[in-house]
């Protein structure tokens, strides 16, 4: 079974018992780092997730998904995407619109692949940002690598 297909079932099996307790799905991956593979669940919730939040999905879901979801041995685990969380769906381009966002190229533009400007939104399967100059970007979503809310202190 290829990882797709894998991350499918898992967000399958992982909604109705997000939809039970009000939380969000906000992403899911099954990825090998090294010699292990991880299945990853992000979640949110108005006001955070916290660590029982996070320990309720996790012990239902692989509940759920009992030994049959992949042969090969895995670790799964379920957080809350951070501070510095990475938009990948539409919805969110909408959610954190006037938000600072740091946008990563895979390409440089005259020499820079990274930005930082307010979050306009999604337009056209653009990204649009305004840098503090006033300076309006637009990325091509293909060309970007991540857009992640920017933190700063």
């Amino acid at each position: 079974m290829q990882a797709k297909d894998i991350v499918k079932i898992a967000e399958d099996t992982v909604m109705p018992i997000l939809e039970s307790k009000g939380f969000e799905f906000v992403d899911c991956e099954f990825v090998k780092e090294g010699p292990q593979w991880y299945l990853r669940v992000y979640i949110d919730k108005e006001g955070g997730i916290g660590i029982n939040d996070c320990e309720f999905v996790s012990r239902a879901l692989d509940e759920k998904l009992g030994d049959d979801l992949t042969e090969q041995p895995y670790i799964m685990e379920v957080s809350s995407p951070g501070i510095d969380r990475v938009l990948k769906r539409d919805k969110e381009y909408v959610k954190y619109k006037g938000r600072d966002v740091d946008v990563k190229l895979f390409k440089a533009i005259d020499g820079v692949k990274e930005f930082r400007g307010k979050l306009v939104g999604l337009v056209d399967n653009k990204i649009v940002i305004e840098e503090e100059s006033g300076n309006v970007l637009e990325f091509d979503r293909k060309d970007v690598a991540s857009t992640r809310l920017a933190v700063i202190f």
